[in-house]
């Protein structure tokens, strides 16, 4: 008879639902497998399902083109051809490059390139960190996806904590603002369904009518990036029509009369053809959102990937204490919950081993430290410059922006790049050495949501496939190899998740190591109903919601919700936008995650292939019909897809999903090659929803038509 086990994981990608697993396994020891991957039904959260990507799991771990070895390069950068070599062959290549680097330019001509391949605390930010700290390497500033809203959300509420998802279902009016749940945050929009069955009315802000905006009661299409400005309109018909709640004000907000001068310049009149929408709309919006209580709003990042993505995530923010939503439970607002953690991240990361002076380098800007030069072509100043660059965790050639640039310094043949990995990925083939990856099956991990309460872990359910290793088992070799002797730098996982754990917060009472991993998850020490701001308790300097900053007022910034225009829009940049006057916004696809899955050949099937959609009001002076291949292209570069004709997207918007890899792109790009490194106005974020393109058809051997 065989032996059957079942086992608590984590999904580890980056998804507020971080979902319980139960992984059913056979067999014992090096022999074991996993068999069955299923939403944990004792979770209340993720209530026994899984999304369309995580139920097919199993095809991940068990595709037949794993990274099951490490790999030296044997071809061009950009080939994508390796020769197989040993652990010990690849662990003294790596550090006998860097220790020759590093004595001639020093450490910091290593750059570490990472993201949320994995959101595991162990594997996405523990021995990782610790590494480099103590090299010495380029720090990296982690901008790609959170932290303009982050930075904006932090000015007005303190920190990233919110509504309890689950209380959704209790709320009234809902508003779904630059957030698409069903796609993106499935577990959240199960409790959406229940609030209107409830009576409760669901509208959907955002330009594209999304499969969330298409199941609410209703969809607002406003123009990508103005979304601070149909808040401050709203926020103006509140208080014109004293909707506001003077109570909840008076005890617990800080600078409403300066709120107030500042929404005179908003008037739903003023801010209407900003926006897209007509004036009665705005108003009607305002007063539905007010005078229905409890009221939530579900924000996401998408909505701060422009120039002003900080101020608008802050802007709105302040709606709920306005009309006091967040007396109730089911009121307020939900960004993330990551900030609802008190974990002990400085015993995890080590940032004390950091060199004075060491330099942070912007992720969004990968594509001029890899070049030492500007947009404009111009040096960038790096100095020492990136000789080396360690990518785990993340795709940078399909997902960073302004991809020609990227793959340029990709390409460097006097780049050391080393690539830890599942697949065969498009940055993999400019690697020089790759090696193979676990997958969250395969290592330990504690996993911190931020969508919903509970810390998560993960057992590994079967051993590592081939010669794969963790991140973490990884940096430890790279360690012993470069000498350095730190304890610290041999702990095993077990050890970093107790480092995290390690701290004294009522929320953390009660969840320790061996709870976690007895019991697979383990919500906060939080009550239940929990209401976070009820009765003020802000953290912010004032204890209160910061209508008005001092904290950015210090810092040279505005204090006040402000509208800050996209950097390239019809209204900021007409020059601009007479050459190239379609707004481009390129959300993840739906079967994708960002670029995890895209190689997943089922999924794939699904989504079938790069589009890009027109309204028939853009795509008809084009001569554009469905289905035809367009090219869409700015100063920054170009990418060919199939054109898709629907009145889902508004007039002067091109809709264009991704992150599609280039191995999977009619011509080798993907939407970035268009999208630019300028960053956001509050925590230096990527503006990938800030660009302007123009589309033109191509005929059946690919040549334009104009």
């Amino acid at each position: 008879m065989v032996a059957l086990n079942v086992v608590h994981a984590a999904c580890p990608h980056d998804c507020p639902d971080t979902c319980a697993i139960a992984v059913t396994t056979e067999g014992t020891c090096a022999a074991r497998r996993a068999i069955k991957v299923e939403g944990d039904a004792r979770h209340a959260d993720t209530a026994g399902f899984l999304c369309a990507k995580v139920s097919k799991y199993l095809e991940r771990v068990y595709d037949p083109r794993r990274v099951l070895h490490p790999f030296r390069r044997c071809g061009k950068k950009g080939e994508g051809r390796f020769t197989r070599i040993t652990w010990d062959e690849a662990i003294a290549e790596i550090t006998g490059r860097w220790k020759d680097l590093m004595a001639t330019y020093g450490p910091q001509c290593i750059l570490p390139y990472s993201y949320a391949g994995t959101m595991g605390l162990v594997q996405g930010q523990g021995m990782d960190r610790r590494f480099f700290h103590r090299m010495g390497a380029s720090l990296l500033a982690r901008t790609i996806c959170a932290t303009a809203g982050a930075a904006g959300y932090k000015a007005t509420i303190g920190a990233s904590i919110g509504m309890e998802a689950r209380h959704f279902a209790e709320s009234k009016f809902i508003l779904i603002w630059g957030s698409n749940p069903v796609t993106s945050n499935v577990h959240l929009w199960r409790y959406v369904l229940e609030a209107k069955k409830r009576g409760a009315r669901v509208v959907t802000i955002d330009p594209y009518r999304t499969r969330t905006a298409a199941a609410s009661d209703e969809h607002l299409a406003i123009i990508p990036g103005t979304d601070a400005a149909l808040a401050l309109a709203m926020m103006r018909v509140i208080v014109d029509e004293q909707l506001y709640d003077a109570d909840y004000v008076a005890r617990y907000t800080l600078g409403f009369e300066a709120l107030c001068e500042r929404l005179q310049a908003y008037t739903p009149a003023a801010v209407a053809p900003m926006v897209g929408l007509d004036e009665a709309t705005i108003v009607r919006l305002a007063r539905a959102y007010a005078r229905t209580q409890p009221s939530a709003i579900r924000i996401n990042y998408g909505l701060q990937r422009h120039a002003g993505g900080g101020m608008a995530v802050r802007t709105i923010a302040c709606l709920p204490a306005l009309v006091g939503a967040w007396r109730h439970p089911a009121g307020g607002i939900l960004l993330s919950t990551s900030g609802t953690f008190p974990l002990n991240y400085a015993a995890l990361e080590r940032p004390d081993w950091i060199p004075p002076g060491t330099r942070t380098i912007n992720m969004t800007r990968l594509g001029e430290a890899l070049t030492n030069r500007d947009e404009a072509g111009r040096p960038a100043g790096f100095d020492p410059p990136v000789m080396a660059l360690y990518v785990y965790n993340s795709n940078p050639a399909a997902i960073a922006p302004d991809q020609n640039q990227v793959l340029a310094g990709l390409r460097r043949e006097d780049l050391f790049t080393v690539v830890h990995e599942q697949f065969f990925t498009d940055t993999t083939d400019y690697a020089d050495i790759v090696l193979p990856a676990t997958t969250q099956l395969e290592h330990m991990d504690v996993v911190k949501p931020y969508g919903h309460l509970s810390l998560m872990f993960n057992e590994p359910a079967i051993p590592p496939l081939g010669e794969a290793k963790s991140n973490s088992d990884v940096f430890r070799l790279l360690a012993q190899a470069m000498g350095y002797t730190e304890p610290e730098l041999q702990e095993s996982d077990e050890q970093l998740i107790r480092a995290v754990l390690d701290v004294r917060h009522p929320w953390m009472e009660g969840i320790t190591f061996e709870r976690l991993r007895t019991e697979g998850y383990v919500r906060l020490n939080l009550p239940s109903p929990f209401a976070p701001f009820a009765e003020g308790g802000f953290p912010t300097p004032s204890g209160k919601c910061e209508f008005y900053s001092e904290s950015l007022a210090r810092q040279g910034m505005d204090p006040l919700p402000a509208y800050v225009p996209p950097r390239e829009n019809v209204h900021s940049n007409p020059p601009l936008a007479a050459r190239y006057p379609l707004a481009l916004i390129s959300p993840p696809a739906h079967n994708f995650l960002n670029s995890t899955f895209v190689n997943q050949d089922s999924l794939r099937r699904v989504e079938k292939e790069p589009i890009v959609e027109l309204h028939p009001s853009d795509a008809e002076p084009r001569g554009i019909s469905d289905g035809q291949m367009v090219r869409v292209f700015n100063d920054r570069g170009a990418f060919c897809v199939r054109a898709r004709v629907s009145g889902r997207i508004r007039p002067g918007v091109a809709y264009a999903p991704g992150i599609w890899w280039a191995k999977f792109s009619p011509d080798g790009r993907n939407v970035n090659a268009t999208t630019g490194q300028a960053l956001t106005d509050l925590g230096g974020g990527a503006t990938f929803y800030d660009v302007l393109v123009e589309v033109e058809p191509l005929d059946a051997q690919g040549r334009t038509l104009s």
